[in-house]
């Protein structure tokens, strides 16, 4: 069993103890992700759908850097803040996984890290064939 550890090089990473990613073999494994651009500013603020977008680029970079892919992608797990956003989060999610169609599951949860963060997601892929980077 090989275990690689991705980073995004955030310096919470090492305070908190966690990667942005992991992959073991052909599984990858990404953290909960927040809609945070390269310099760590919340994109979207107030706007759950536009949080959502960025938030599956961001997974994408973390899976591109273990050798994956969203069409690796096999299950998501979505927190929200306000449950009534579902829709405009779920039409975020579709556009990237219309085809894919992970398992996926949306939960409302009553705090984020951030009163910005609107959203948070985490994401299981497996890789086909193995090809460790």
């Amino acid at each position: 069993m090989k275990k690689i550890l991705i980073s995004s090089s955030a310096p919470w990473e090492s305070l908190v103890g966690y990667s942005r990613a992991v992959r073991v073999d052909s599984f990858v494994f990404v953290s909960g992700t927040t809609a945070t651009n390269s310099q760590g500013a919340i994109v979207g603020v107030g706007d759950p759908y536009a949080q959502t977008i960025q938030i599956l680029n961001n997974i994408n970079a973390a899976l591109q850097k273990a050798g994956a892919s969203l069409q690796d992608v096999i299950r998501t797990r979505i927190y929200v803040r306000n449950i009534d956003d579902w829709e405009k989060i779920g039409k975020a999610h579709g556009e990237f996984f219309k085809d894919i169609r992970p398992a996926t599951s949306m939960v409302e949860v009553s705090r984020l890290i951030s009163e910005e963060i609107l959203v948070e997601i985490e994401a299981d892929a497996y890789v086909v064939g193995c090809n460790l980077i």
